[in-house]
């Protein structure tokens, strides 16, 4: 990437209107006594998304802080071993390990400017959980990340780096103790804490203006792979671009400067769990049906009486019952392709990327990467595959699947 080129963030606008619909899905639905707060995020963002004063403060920390722009790599051996030309966009080497910390910093910068001085987050895999309380000691502001039981005893590492870094971590129990029920919790806290809290969401989900202004700020991610592309092979833009999904922050990152190019086809991968034929999945764009989810109209994992059902992943990260609603409208108007990537197939593709290239991927990355046991690229095809995160925090699920694996490989 050019050195001097240091805007992130700036460019193409989402496919969506003033009420935050795309489509036919997004808006707002909310609670009476968060109606005022969410009027006022909205004022916020559009004022500082464009201030020099705003801009110049997120810039200098996404280089300085972060360490951005994060390194295009060509995977050479892994692409002997596909056929293709794989590059991979390396989010994991960010600091804290993972694409969370750009969306962490523009929201927590946006909060102060509002005069907010109690900062609240849910987390899934705890990576979320992790960018916003660093950025909180950053900040000198307070922090309290909710986070599901069974997220707490299966993503221990990132629960400590929360504790050390001086955030309050509340386990849930409510649910199946995941992403969704975390994610129910901390919307009540906001609800009782209005006026001096601000609820920093992780993900491209919840009301507008939370699925646009998350884009947004992850939209550093293609803004830099299409100047990068360019210094590698001449142009800026791939064949392919390939992502995993819960939410969709990470692939609404990777995608948001490329959504209105058609030369460059879009693939995200949903976590299958056990298989989109059994009941422990969280495939939700190819299993939900429209319905309303934590403030917004999306697909969700529901049954036909419109109660949410639970969803199942190996992943912390995508074990979620819903999607964004960008990646909702993506997903039905055929702009981009979904494939369903199992947990034994992201198992497998884990342990072939560090046996082929010595990168540990997070167990959520680890999905998209199935898709290049799944879909059949061309000699000369260029995939960029985004690399949302490292698999330090994942080591104890590796571990117990291993023999598994390798058995079987």
């Amino acid at each position: 990437m050019n050195n001097t080129d240091t805007t992130y963030g700036l460019g193409h606008d989402l496919p969506v209107d003033d009420a935050g619909y795309y489509g036919r899905f997004g808006g707002a639905y909310i609670p009476e006594i968060l109606y005022r707060n969410v009027e006022n995020l909205k004022e916020a963002y559009a004022r500082y998304r464009n201030d020099p004063d705003f801009q110049r403060e997120f810039d200098s920390l996404l280089r300085d802080y972060v360490g951005r722009p994060s390194p295009l790599y060509y995977a050479s051996r892994l692409s002997a071993h596909y056929g293709a030309e794989i590059y991979l966009k390396r989010e994991d080497l960010n600091h804290t390990g993972a694409h969370k910390i750009n969306n962490a910093i523009g929201s927590v910068l946006l909060a102060k400017r509002m005069g907010k001085t109690r900062i609240i987050a849910e987390t899934g895999a705890g990576q979320h959980g992790v960018a916003t309380a660093t950025v909180c000691a950053l900040m000198g502001l307070k922090c309290v990340v909710y986070m599901g039981a069974t997220d707490v005893a299966r993503q221990t590492p990132n629960v400590e780096r929360m504790k050390m870094l001086g955030a309050e971590v509340v386990p849930v129990t409510s649910g199946n103790a995941t992403l969704k029920d975390a994610t129910n919790e901390a919307i009540r806290d906001w609800c009782c804490n209005p006026v001096d809290t601000f609820y920093v969401i992780g993900s491209t989900v919840g009301p507008h203006p939370y699925p646009e202004m998350v884009a947004y700020f992850q939209s550093v991610i293609s803004k830099e792979m299409k100047t990068q592309l360019q210094s590698h092979i001449g142009r800026e833009y791939p064949d392919y671009v390939v992502a995993c999904i819960g939410g969709g922050s990470n692939a609404a990152g990777a995608f948001y400067h490329l959504i209105d190019d058609d030369r460059v086809k879009l693939v995200a991968a949903e976590a299958a769990g056990k298989g989109v034929d059994t009941d422990m999945s969280a495939a939700t764009i190819r299993l939900g049906r429209e319905g309303i989810i934590h403030g917004s109209r999306t697909l969700v994992m529901q049954t036909p009486d419109g109660q949410i059902t639970e969803p199942y992943s190996i992943s912390a990260g995508l074990d979620y019952p819903g999607v964004g609603p960008l990646h909702a409208y993506l997903a039905t108007s055929g702009r981009t392709e979904v494939i369903p990537v199992t947990d034994r197939g992201a198992l497998r593709a884990a342990y072939r990327l560090t046996e082929l290239e010595g990168i540990i991927p997070a167990l959520e990355s680890a999905h998209a990467l199935g898709v290049l046991d799944m879909k059949k690229f061309s000699a000369g095809d260029v995939v960029v595959l985004n690399l949302s995160g490292r698999g330090d925090k994942d080591m104890a699920t590796y571990l117990k699947y291993r023999d598994m694996i390798c058995d079987n490989d």
